[in-house]
């Protein structure tokens, strides 16, 4: 069963109105831009703005594809890393979330 777009919105909201250090703005908003990402893709992005580990990148990825929702996961090979999907029913509430707050 989906989440409601409300639902969705509602959680995107919470999840930044708990970032202290920026963090999960500019890790979101890396997301927002890939659209299609590994972690370490996006730990090169947000390398550039904040100094934080592949770690912390990852565990905030993690926590953003099981609390809200908004990512598909693909593993293409047992070897492979595992490549990320923002899901295209919710990138528009992404942006308009990340636009407002």
């Amino acid at each position: 069963m989906k989440p409601q777009r409300s639902e969705i919105l509602g959680r995107m909201i919470r999840f930044l109105n708990l970032d202290t250090d920026g963090l999960r703005r500019v890790v979101l908003e890396s997301i927002v831009e890939a659209r299609e990402f590994t972690v370490a893709s996006i730990h090169e992005s947000v390398c550039m703005r904040i100094d934080v580990s592949k770690k912390v990148v990852a565990s905030m990825i993690g926590y953003i594809c099981s609390r809200l929702g908004i990512l598909h996961v693909n593993k293409k090979s047992y070897r492979a890393p595992m490549s990320y999907v923002l899901r295209d029913e919710y990138a528009d509430i992404a942006r308009a979330v990340l636009a407002t707050l």
